[in-house]
């Protein structure tokens, strides 16, 4: 059995901020944990504007807490995002999220991230292994 709080892993490298500081990333669950995925508590940041592309990885969001925009950057479709919201990008659709509030949001990814990874210039992160 795994628990982890968030306050056990703060200041840690589970605990990752953007470099353009639109959003903190804090891992609770990576791939070390061996348990075929990773389980993230991310804050998007009211104001910025993040574009990703999860080519590697399919992603699950549920929103918990504040209020913002997603946009399927493929085809243009915006949808609201506020508490109770999930959005499953399956299909590895490029996206942009939008928060007007702070959005508070719980991410899995499978395959589960290393901790390691860093969004390229197209906002997809690379497949990495475990050690890597």
């Amino acid at each position: 059995m795994i628990v982890r709080s968030l306050t056990d892993i703060e200041g840690t490298d589970r605990d990752v901020t953007a470099e353009t500081g639109a959003w903190r990333s804090r891992r609770l669950v990576l791939a070390g944990d061996g348990v075929g995925f990773s389980v993230h508590e991310t804050v998007m940041y009211a104001g910025t504007t993040t574009s990703m592309c999860y080519a590697n990885h399919v992603e699950t969001v549920l929103c918990g807490e504040g209020e913002g925009e997603l946009t399927d950057d493929e085809t243009g479709e915006t949808y609201r995002v506020s508490p109770g919201t999930l959005h499953l990008l399956d299909g590895h659709e490029r996206h942009t999220t939008r928060p007007r509030t702070d959005l508070r949001l719980v991410c899995v990814f499978n395959p589960p991230v290393t901790g390691h990874e860093v969004h390229d210039e197209n906002g997809v992160y690379p497949l990495l292994t475990e050690g890597a």
